[in-house]
């Protein structure tokens, strides 16, 4: 198991990327949360098997289809914030 941060920017806010995110980490077995951010982007932290996390970052990087991604900066993930399942969370 391993954790990601993943940092969406680009059209991601009003396009329904949040839910679309859920739907795609649940497919995935994946547990995590996922937020907008103040700046306009989106925000989300997974956890799971390697070969599940490299299949969200490139779905993430499609998204839904009305957003326009422009990139997606995936990190390591070292805040340990455990979450079972997945999550939406507030705006920050």
């Amino acid at each position: 198991m391993i954790a990601k941060n993943l940092r969406i920017t680009g059209k991601v806010q009003g396009v329904f990327y949040r839910a679309w995110f859920m739907e795609q980490a649940h497919a995935l077995g994946l547990d995590g949360w996922v937020r907008n951010r103040a700046d306009g982007s989106v925000e989300a932290v997974v956890r799971g098997a390697p070969e599940m996390i490299e299949a969200i970052v490139a779905r993430a990087h499609a998204g839904p289809p009305a957003a326009r991604v422009t990139d997606v900066a995936v990190t390591d993930d070292e805040s340990g914030d455990v979450v079972q399942g997945f999550e939406k969370r507030p705006t920050v």
